[in-house]
């Protein structure tokens, strides 16, 4: 579908689900090679948006890791609203590890920065952050983003588990506001 409609907004395809892929597997092979002399890191996903890049992301790493997630929310309809919730706690004993936060999306970074705390506090040894997409023009923490499989405009995004307002995750492309 090149147009699709949720609630009242039209969206247009913006990345194929082909584009997806090759940017996942080449954010892979990087963990890969990176990660091959680490003690079983831990990729930790961040729900709902990054449930399907994880899968897929999980798919291409060939080294041991466990999987573990987190339930964070931070948006309303199509802007932040600046505050992090946390909805589910981390489900995973991090002390010591290396952990791998698996986002959907960075745009402002404060769910990334979050994140850190929560998993500084828990005692993670060393934390990389990896992200389906990133948005340098709204990015202005000063956390390091270890991988980021795509750069894309700061525009509305949804599809390939990203939402408005809870519709459009299961698109296998990800789709732009078509304000046209």
């Amino acid at each position: 579908m090149d147009k699709i409609m949720l609630h009242n907004k039209r969206f247009r395809v913006c990345t194929t689900a082909a584009q997806i892929d090759e940017a996942v597997t080449v954010v892979a092979e990087k963990i890969n090679a990176d990660l091959k002399d680490v003690d079983t890191p831990i990729f930790l996903s961040v729900l709902n948006g990054s449930f399907m890049f994880t899968a897929d992301l999980m798919r291409k790493i060939n080294i041991n890791s466990d999987l573990a997630f987190i339930k964070l929310a931070s948006y309303s309809g199509t802007s932040s609203t600046g505050e992090v919730k946390q909805i589910m706690g981390l489900s995973a004993d991090v002390k010591g590890r290396t952990v791998v936060i698996v986002e959907d999306i960075v745009e402002t970074g404060n769910t990334i920065e979050e994140m850190y705390r929560i998993l500084k506090e828990a005692g993670a040894a060393e934390i990389k952050i990896c992200t389906l997409l990133l948005k340098p023009e709204a990015y202005k923490k000063d956390l390091k983003i270890d991988y980021a499989a795509l750069c894309i405009p700061n525009d509305f995004i949804v599809g390939y588990g990203l939402d408005y307002n809870q519709l459009g995750r299961q698109y296998k492309d990800i789709y732009v506001l078509d304000e046209e």
